[in-house]
């Protein structure tokens, strides 16, 4: 697999239309440094095309209704399926994904993704009842143009979790893909053309959030914004979306608990536990923060250690690679200096806490010397973990609740009474017990605190990119 064979469009998408812009940025492959493609640097021009193609497709895409939208999101859906090899192949050297995750699971669940939402969309049923004399029905209108922009890591995945409820919904589409990894949305948008889409249902703008990105949030014509990234880039998008009183749904990352109560399977604990530092912890959901009862530490611990040895740094194109290089050297820059602040500040390095080589960094766990410690309280996305002690059941509610962040949360027990327990007191989204990254696609996705705003997932993501219309008729009035 070279650069060369990828024959992917460094360009946008807008209006049906591939279209260059005349500056361009490099998109660098974090597997060995190499420029794999010249990618066109928008900004507000592009940006306003783009919309405007949206906004004028969309009143033909909304008129369809959802058993008209549907043959297109299906024969969408064949056609991941049928170039999962390909897009395996552009995200692993984009972003350094695992090679045999994305041919297995990451790819397939796009497709899986729009063909949920095509019959998700034609199953809804409005609501009727009577009341006060009338007959009332609940309908869902397409909300409009809808801009999505999505980050770095599982970037095709993540884009079509997005794409596919605002395309079946009705709304017509601007993908603002993140810089770092562009190029299997840029495939993406090959397979819309391919399976038919009208002109300007779906467009694709490159280049820096800070230039194209800004000026699409912005634009009057939108009427829905989705983004998925960091609660800093959240903040300024939500500022720019309710400028124009624009709904706006935001998943900004996460701080998750792993915890782990005496009564608890150490085995299966520690192997989930050390499953981590998949995708070397570039994962918002992942449990990041271990908190082990006081009287299983030492035998969590040497399961742990167990597990973590058998992680395999290197190519991640190769079957033995089981932790691949970090997507960027800003990244790893960053990582880097939570851990050698955390060494300065007198926390403990209990493995790892070194580089590897390249864009690798070594499975790396931390005990930190009180609650309140950067690497406690703030996302890494890095495979760094934090060791933290509890004694009680109470003592672990209030430790897993002590971040800002609030997306998600693991906890292994044999107990159900305590796992019902703590899963209605922990401040998360979504709560795994014995098992993570169990995912129902009709099940409510997002964060509490400053993990995000709103839901995605079934009926509930359909609800956002559309407007919800209450009918009323006066009984006895039509026939």
């Amino acid at each position: 697999m070279s650069a060369l064979a990828l024959a992917v469009s460094p360009d946008h998408f807008i209006g049906g239309e591939r279209v260059a812009s005349k500056e361009h940025f490099e998109d660098i492959s974090p597997i060995d440094g190499t420029v794999i493609a010249e990618i066109s640097r928008g900004g507000a021009a592009e940006a306003d095309a783009a919309v405007r193609a949206a906004h004028a497709a969309f009143p033909a895409w909304a008129a369809l209704g959802p058993q008209g939208r549907a043959p297109y999101l299906h024969k969408l859906a064949d056609l991941i399926d049928a170039n999962v090899e390909r897009l395996a192949e552009v995200e692993c050297l984009d972003m350094a994904m695992l090679l045999r995750s994305l041919r297995a699971r990451v790819i397939s669940r796009g497709a899986r993704n729009y063909r949920a939402y095509a019959d998700l969309a034609v199953a809804y049923e409005e609501r009727d009842w009577r009341s006060n004399g009338t007959w009332n029905r609940v309908q869902r209108m397409p909300a409009g143009p809808a801009a999505v922009i999505t980050p770095w890591n599982a970037p095709f995945m993540l884009s079509t979790w997005k794409t596919a409820p605002a395309l079946a919904a009705g709304c017509t589409m601007v993908l603002k893909p993140a810089e770092w990894s562009p190029l299997s949305c840029s495939l993406l948008a090959d397979l819309i053309a391919e399976a038919g889409f009208p002109p300007g249902v779906f467009n694709i703008i490159q280049g820096i959030g800070e230039e194209v990105g800004a000026a699409l949030v912005s634009h009057p014509l939108l009427r829905r914004v989705s983004f998925t990234g960091s609660p800093e880039t959240g903040r300024h998008i939500a500022v720019a979306a309710g400028a124009n009183l624009v709904p706006f749904t935001a998943e900004l990352g996460g701080k998750g608990p792993l915890i782990v109560f005496e009564d608890a399977d150490l085995d299966a604990a520690a192997r989930k536990a050390a499953g981590q530092y998949d995708d070397s912890g570039q994962v918002c959901l992942a449990g990041t923060r271990l908190l082990v009862q006081d009287s299983v530490r030492d035998a969590f611990l040497q399961r742990f250690h167990a597990y973590v040895d058998e992680h395999v740094l290197g190519d991640p194109r190769e079957d033995a690679t089981t932790l691949s290089p970090l997507i960027h050297p800003d990244h790893l820059a960053r990582v880097s200096g939570f851990v050698e602040r955390a060494r300065e500040a007198g926390d403990t390095i209990v493995r790892g806490g070194t580089r590897a080589g390249g864009l690798h960094y070594e499975p790396t766990l931390i005990e930190p010397r009180s609650n309140d410690a950067e690497v406690v309280q703030r996302e890494i996305f890095g495979p760094v973990l934090t060791l933290q002690g509890f004694a009680t059941e109470e003592e672990a509610v209030a430790l897993a609740n002590s971040t800002e962040y609030g997306l998600s949360g693991i906890v292994y027990t044999s107990s159900l009474g305590r796992a019902d327990r703590v899963g209605r007191q922990l401040r998360a989204g979504t709560v795994w017990v014995n098992t993570f990254l169990v995912r129902d696609l009709t099940a409510p996705f997002g964060g509490v605190g400053i993990s995000g705003i709103g839901r995605e997932g079934g009926n509930y993501a359909l609800d956002f990119y559309s407007e919800l219309k209450a009918l009323q008729i006066l009984e006895g009035t039509v026939q």
